[in-house]
């Protein structure tokens, strides 16, 4: 044998290249082979069905109701030549298949001598089933002090189910990425689920990352003890109410990133406000989709993000769409002055039918760009049709953004296209294009996407003669 194929490290790394359907008679090429293939073959689980198929056939049945039966215990040696493939488990995935579950839990409770930890070394559960009975016994199973990451995807639970999630904080201690999602009916499940891992995740003090549905003032004041959360995702339902005076949470110490998802923006107003403090450099809000009629009502005004003006070390705020716009140049400018280090503005919002709606003009950019000089992302729906008072030569008056590599303007309102591409050109000069995004709930016109369209064949050809100049003086 090659002096390489002795390194450990090199087999390993061979392994992981090896297709899965390669790996077993890898195994069994050699003893020096075994177990780094057996390692890559059971590190990432996409269901449970291989460790069934691995046991003899004859070993389950089927009892009178058709249901999965048992039809003799595991021996020591059978629990020997399971756990051998367990034990290198790293990851498993549950898709919405309880048909590979059944047995499995059938085999640990059926049997006093299966072991205490049948996947001691994993570290990831992906889980995208309901959450039946049987489902709950084999969340016991995969409840182990090695986890480091949950993913919960639940259409339904059973109170079975919710009550192995209460022991999380203790079954998985070294917990430091969650998300729990309860797909089409997170109003009800929220509800039902918020008792049973409040208190878990709040003894979870390696947590970094989490996300839930709102768990309520209770949960969110434990959230706010967990001095090792770095990022936070909270999904708000219609009831959700913050809107409780004199409400004072203590906010958090090490979030670096906020992201709420609300019905209403009084819901993000309401929360935000609640907190005495907060650090975080990235904050995103987006708005659930409701139909046309329900948009209509929403409109984004800037008083919702007045509890965040003391947080000078913002770098990213992202708005979501689904609402309209209402802002004055004067108004954009007290935004974002708070703000200095801000690297990434997205207001995802939509300026509206009614002839009084007020959104910022070129004059409101200039603006921005002169108070966030860091700025190198920028969605905003601006007018671009008031113009007076812009010099074409030099339209920021000696202002402008060399870092911004993208901008985004949505369905602003456009007259004169070669004006519009001079001035951004002039304010951005290593901009490539503008970006623009689907307008709700209104369509664009075909003519206003063409005049966008010949913006950016302006500023391309702006560019275009840019290089070649420089490439010209290169050579000089």
């Amino acid at each position: 044998m090659h002096p390489a194929l002795q390194n450990l490290e090199i087999i390993c790394m061979i392994s992981s290249y090896v297709k899965c359907s390669s790996l077993p008679s890898f195994a069994s090429t050699c003893r020096a082979f075994e177990h780094p293939a057996l390692n890559a073959l059971w590190r990432d689980l996409q269901s449970v069905k291989p460790l069934v198929q691995c046991l003899p056939d004859d070993l389950f049945g089927f009892d009178e109701l058709g249901g999965v039966a048992l039809q003799e215990p595991l021996d020591d040696r059978m629990w020997h030549t399971l756990f051998k493939y367990t034990s290198r488990v790293h990851s498993i995935t549950v898709p919405n298949d309880m048909e590979a579950i059944n047995p499995v839990c059938l085999l640990v409770l059926s049997c006093s001598s299966a072991p205490a930890l049948l996947f001691p070394n994993l570290r990831k559960l992906e889980w995208h089933a309901s959450g039946t009975h049987c489902a709950a016994d084999f969340l016991r199973m995969v409840f182990v002090p090695s986890l480091l990451e949950l993913n919960m995807d639940i259409p339904s639970a059973s109170s079975a189910f919710f009550s192995v999630l209460s022991s999380l904080g203790t079954s998985c201690p070294r917990l430091q990425n969650m998300s729990l999602n309860y797909g089409f009916r997170p109003l009800i499940l929220s509800f039902e689920a918020s008792p049973f891992i409040t208190r878990p995740i709040s003894q979870l003090h390696h947590l970094h990352t989490l996300s839930v549905c709102d768990l309520g003032i209770q949960g969110i004041e434990h959230l706010t003890e967990l001095r090792a959360l770095e990022s936070l995702s909270l999904k708000f339902t219609i009831d959700s109410a913050w809107d409780i005076v004199d409400l004072s949470l203590s906010g958090f110490h090490n979030l670096q990133s906020l992201s709420l998802s609300t019905v209403t923006m009084e819901q993000a107003s309401d929360f935000l406000s609640s907190l005495q403090f907060v650090r975080t450099k990235e904050i995103r809000v987006d708005f659930e989709d409701q139909d046309e009629s329900t948009a209509i009502l929403r409109l984004f005004a800037i008083s919702i993000f007045a509890p965040l003006y003391a947080c000078r070390n913002l770098t990213q705020l992202l708005v979501g769409s689904v609402c309209y716009i209402s802002m004055s140049n004067k108004e954009l400018g007290q935004l974002v002055t708070a703000w200095p280090k801000l690297q990434v503005l997205q207001i995802k919002c939509y300026p509206s039918d009614d002839s009084d709606s007020i959104i910022p003009t070129f004059h409101g950019l200039i603006t921005l760009l002169g108070r966030c000089p860091a700025l190198t992302s920028l969605t905003l729906v601006i007018n671009v049709t008031k113009l007076n008072g812009i010099d074409l030569k030099s339209p920021g008056g000696g202002c402008r953004n060399e870092r911004l590599k993208f901008l985004a303007l949505g369905n602003s309102p456009i007259k004169v296209p070669v004006n519009v591409a001079l001035i951004i050109s002039g304010l951005f000069p290593n901009l490539k294009k503008v970006d623009c995004w689907d307008a709700y709930p209104m369509g664009q016109k075909k003519s206003v996407k063409q005049q966008w369209e010949l913006v950016n064949s302006i500023i391309g050809g702006f560019s275009l003669v840019e290089e070649r100049s420089f490439a010209i003086w290169s050579d000089l």
